[in-house]
């Protein structure tokens, strides 16, 4: 969504400065006229290059869980709501975070709730986020939602990390057996196959002529190999895009040996911690599935979970529902049925999350641990396959000499 620079007057005079997320100039004239801002200055942001890079200006989960944990600790010191905003916004070390916390201020200020203020801006405050503020304004327990989403963020953040750092030593192994590879082909195989020829010794063996061969092609039709490598990287991320893409890879990668159960778990612990979370704060349990499926990573499990909401609406429990999908485990769906018999389904869904962020703790480690000999042996195996095929005609040479 465009972000838009604006400069204005509030009602006392004052004039404030901000940025606001609308579809166009005239949506963001609309909403500040709506927090009673007479805008004097509208203009649509530029991104620049700086904009695109990794973590320049954007707000992180750190960012997000500190902010989160000082607002709570200042709400239950009982100081008022745009004052906290004040301080946490001019404290604030990321610049575009402390810009945001003072568009948030100013709204508020205006005479808008708290939590439709934090609506303006979707890519710091997701619908999760929102929705656990407003029902802590409804519910007088502002204090206590902030407590549980800070929580619930540090924990959601330790997940994601947990699976980066599972992945990240496999992606490096790759691309190390990549270049590994690209070097052998263009540097080495070529001075075996001069040699070779300065034999004339007959016909190669299959693996060596097959090695070769790969090297000539290599070689000489570099271009094709780099326009197929950019085809699968643009290509691939594009069809991921696609709804029927999208839901092809999720359900494939939940299948995949080793990886898809940890995945799995993951899901799990994603799904029962947020839903905990919305349900213990009081959001109705429609709305909560609806949240919960947006976050929900997998267009499978999201599939699964809107399936749930509409038979819940229909008048069905929700354990029977998801049993039918089969993308949650028995155990998860009857602890759920459980959950809902005794009307303690969120203390049920918290201890679901608990159990299961401690599996994957131990899934993760497990999958470390098994991935590390399998990529060297991988890694290992590529590069003796090409070693092992050119030297095989020098040790059908030795035999020949041997035999004479």
């Amino acid at each position: 969504m465009p972000v838009f620079a604006w400069e204005g007057r509030t009602r006392s005079g004052d004039v404030k400065k901000g940025t606001i997320e609308a579809d166009s100039e005239a949506m963001a004239l609309a909403r500040l006229k709506a927090d009673q801002i007479a805008p004097t200055k509208v203009k649509l942001q530029g991104k620049g290059l700086l904009a695109k890079l990794p973590g320049s200006g954007g707000v992180k989960e750190k960012d997000l869980v500190i902010f989160t944990r000082q607002f709570a600790t200042m709400i239950d010191a009982g100081l008022p709501l745009v004052q906290c905003l004040d301080i946490l916004s001019n404290q604030t070390e990321n610049k575009k975070f402390g810009k945001i916390l003072g568009d948030v201020k100013t709204s508020v200020e205006g005479g808008a709730t708290f939590s439709d203020s934090l609506k303006k801006h979707p890519k710091a405050f997701d619908d999760l986020y929102c929705n656990l503020i407003a029902a802590g304004e409804v519910g007088g327990i502002l204090d206590t939602i902030l407590g549980r989403l800070g929580t619930y963020i540090e924990k959601a953040a330790k997940l994601k990390q947990q699976v980066k750092g599972a992945m990240t030593y496999p992606i490096a192994v790759l691309g190390i057996a990549i270049i590994v590879v690209v070097v052998i082909l263009t540097k080495v195989i070529p001075v075996f196959q001069n040699m070779f020829k300065e034999f004339k010794g007959g016909a190669l063996p299959a693996p060596t002529q097959f090695v070769i061969n790969l090297s000539e092609s290599f070689k000489r039709l570099w271009y094709v190999w780099i326009i197929s490598a950019a085809t699968i990287g643009f290509g691939l991320p594009a069809a991921l895009k696609t709804e029927k893409g999208r839901e092809t890879f999720d359900s494939f990668i939940l299948k995949v040996p080793i990886i898809g159960t940890v995945l799995r778990k993951v899901v799990v612990a994603r799904f029962t911690r947020t839903m905990g979370t919305l349900l213990s704060s009081g959001v109705p349990i429609l709305d909560a599935l609806e949240i919960v499926a947006k976050t929900a990573g997998n267009v499978v499990v999201k599939k699964a979970i809107m399936y749930a909401r509409e038979k819940i609406s229909e008048g069905k429990d929700l354990a029977g529902p998801l049993a039918e999908t089969k993308v949650f485990p028995p155990m998860v769906v009857q602890m759920i049925g459980v959950g809902e018999q005794t009307g303690a389904m969120d203390t049920m869904l918290q201890k679901i999350a608990d159990f299961y962020e401690d599996e994957v703790d131990v899934a993760v480690e497990a999958l470390t641990s098994l991935l590390e000999p399998i990529m060297m042996v991988f890694l290992g195996g590529i590069v003796g396959g090409l070693i092992i095929a050119m030297y095989l005609p020098i040790f059908e040479l030795a035999g020949n000499i041997k035999a004479e």
